[in-house]
């Protein structure tokens, strides 16, 4: 096998739970190989250079073997090679999200009178 079509390849690598949901990446310009779209039949062989956007961040992977079958999670790994870049980045960017202010859950009853008064002199509202 020389070449396998992207999308299968995507699902293959783990990169998305099906393969419909690669070809959907595709589509949406979510998978890039030299800065332009990779549509869901393009061939991918070994040494493409592929950007991977995806809920678990933005891959840069470099494509080491080829698979049009899903297998174990170790196996899929062994099919692409993440650059140090790419994981410095994704590593900085769960930092920052780490970071960032949670959300208080709503209050559980309406705001007192008292506590509607605060919540206005904190607004300055007139």
């Amino acid at each position: 096998m020389t070449e396998v079509r992207a999308d299968k390849w995507l699902w293959a690598a783990r990169f998305y739970k099906t393969r419909a949901l690669a070809a959907k990446a595709c589509e949406l310009g979510r998978v890039t190989w030299r800065e332009q779209p990779v549509k869901p039949a393009r061939p991918v062989r070994p040494g493409d250079t592929l950007r991977i956007r995806t809920e678990g961040g933005d891959f840069e992977v470099e494509v080491l073997a080829l698979s049009d079958q899903r297998g174990p999670a170790p196996v899929a790994q062994t099919l692409y090679h993440e650059t140090d870049e790419s994981r410095e980045r994704r590593r900085r960017a769960a930092e920052v999200r780490r970071l960032q202010p949670a959300f208080e859950p709503a209050p559980e009853t309406r705001p007192t009178k008292r506590d509607r008064r605060e919540l206005k002199r904190l607004r300055w509202e007139p």
